[in-house]
């Protein structure tokens, strides 16, 4: 649900997320790639100024999502450097499947007070659902992942990645999923009770939104696998991961949001991270 202040746990995800990507991110510009630095700097700052254009996100988001998905763009890179093969890709699907949705029905939403508002997506928004995939593709995480004694060596980048990749469509999922069943899933169930319950109602799912995250969470998974140079392992336990992420935000919100222990922001970071670490779980046995 739209929120209109910033909650100490907004702050609080937004601690987690900036310092360790910022970090990360001045680290990747120091390294002598001068394609790798343009690209990123120059696609993630485009991007951004187009996204508060758009009025999909505020000044704020706006320069939070840059920041993410440059450090995204350099974290994933490879020889030779090709800007479309790196994590912008899913990125931007992200993006276009959440401002799209957000679109569906808005007079609907509206009426229903379940709406986003006009003026976007704040910071804290952003690093909800971007902030996770940026931290599981930084270069620490993924040093910690290939010297990790519970997966098989050597590992594939690319599977190195799908927590990353997990994050950022369980992201997508979630968006398309609430936003859709919002206005074409009619009355929905609450996950925890399966009682019917009001359009926007903390943990409600319906049939018809669940299959649009399904969707939504296909499509990431998908051209992430391509575009970070995976396989159909990759897309699989991507997508796989992503809908575990999305059953597990209805659950927290209708167990915990409902009840004001946690805000929206602090869910959406906890469900991409669940999805993160669910893929990561499936990684240790397949591999």
């Amino acid at each position: 649900m739209p929120q209109e202040e910033f909650t100490w746990q907004s702050k609080l995800v937004l601690l987690a997320v900036l310092p360790f990507a910022g970090t990360d991110l001045l680290l990747d510009c120091a390294v002598p790639a001068p394609d790798a630095m343009f690209w990123a700097l120059g696609l993630s700052t485009l991007l951004g100024a187009l996204a508060w254009r758009l009025r999909a996100v505020t000044p704020a988001g706006a320069a939070v999502g840059a920041i993410l998905t440059a450090s995204l763009m350099f974290s994933t890179s490879a020889s030779p450097y090709l800007p479309w093969r790196t994590a912008l890709i899913p990125a931007l699907a992200v993006a276009v499947l959440a401002f799209a949705a957000t679109h569906v029905g808005r007079r609907q939403k509206e009426g229903l007070g379940t709406a986003e508002r006009r003026r976007g997506r704040n910071a804290a928004q952003i690093a909800a659902n971007l902030g996770v995939a940026a931290l599981a593709a930084s270069a620490p995480i993924q040093a910690w992942l290939f010297d990790c004694r519970w997966l098989a060596h050597p590992t594939a980048r690319a599977l190195l990645l799908v927590p990353a990749l997990a994050a950022l469509a369980e992201a997508a999922a979630d968006t398309v999923s609430s936003e859709v069943g919002q206005v074409m899933g009619g009355r929905p169930r609450l996950i925890t009770t399966l009682r019917m319950v009001e359009p926007g109602q903390n943990g409600a799912v319906t049939l018809i939104g669940s299959l649009a995250g399904f969707i939504a969470a296909a499509l990431v998974a998908g051209c992430g696998a391509w575009a970070l140079r995976g396989n159909w392992t990759t897309f699989a336990i991507g997508g796989i991961a992503a809908i575990f992420g999305l059953f597990f935000d209805s659950l927290l919100g209708a167990a915990i949001e409902d009840r004001g222990w946690l805000n929206n922001d602090a869910v959406n970071f906890l469900s991409t991270a669940a999805a993160a670490g669910f893929a990561l779980a499936l990684l240790t046995t397949l591999h």
